[in-house]
């Protein structure tokens, strides 16, 4: 078993899974993650996940469509091409309010997209990564990190213990689909 990376415990219930991390913990065994086919509410802070840093990218895109937003309009209306419009000044601000506005919604949308991309390796052409291929269809998965846990024993009786349909000890990081 020297070769194994994570030992993989099969559940086919969420509330027997989120035993199963009860009993983990209990016995301080680490876990590297989890897998479900849905999401399941209060595993995160069971498992300790910090809160996403999403919200501030989104700020900052946000200010960033704000600023470009409204440095086109100022360029183009009162800078590069001024022009008297029925007497109005050739920086009208609150017409520039509907642009400016549009401009910030469309880059935070499409920087939060590429953030997104960007943090969980989703690129064009990689390919997936996934523990166990039933993680998505109807099995709840617990990954444990086998080498930070050296008593293969005691997790795997822990896991059957929690109600683990099946334990199986993978060699590699990620399953492929062939």
């Amino acid at each position: 078993m020297s070769n194994t990376k994570y030992i993989l415990g099969s559940f086919a219930d969420p509330d027997e899974m989120m035993h199963g991390i009860d009993k983990l913990q209990a016995n301080n065994i680490s876990i590297y993650d989890c897998f479900t086919p849905m999401p399941i509410h209060g595993i995160e802070a069971k498992l300790g996940v910090k809160p996403s840093r999403l919200p501030i990218a989104a700020f900052v895109f946000g200010a960033l469509g704000t600023c470009l937003g409204f440095s086109l309009l100022y360029f183009t209306m009162a800078h590069d091409w001024p022009m008297n419009i029925g007497g109005k000044p050739s920086l009208p601000l609150p017409n520039f309010v509907p642009v400016t506005f549009e401009v910030t919604i469309l880059l935070c949308a499409l920087g939060m997209v590429a953030t997104f991309f960007y943090r969980n390796h989703l690129f064009p052409g990689r390919a997936p990564r996934v523990m166990d291929l039933r993680a998505s269809d109807d099995r709840f998965i617990i990954a444990i990190d086998a080498k930070e846990n050296a008593d293969h024993a005691l997790v795997e009786s822990l896991l059957k213990e929690a109600g683990a349909v099946e334990v199986k000890y993978n060699e590699r990081k990620y399953v492929s689909y062939e």
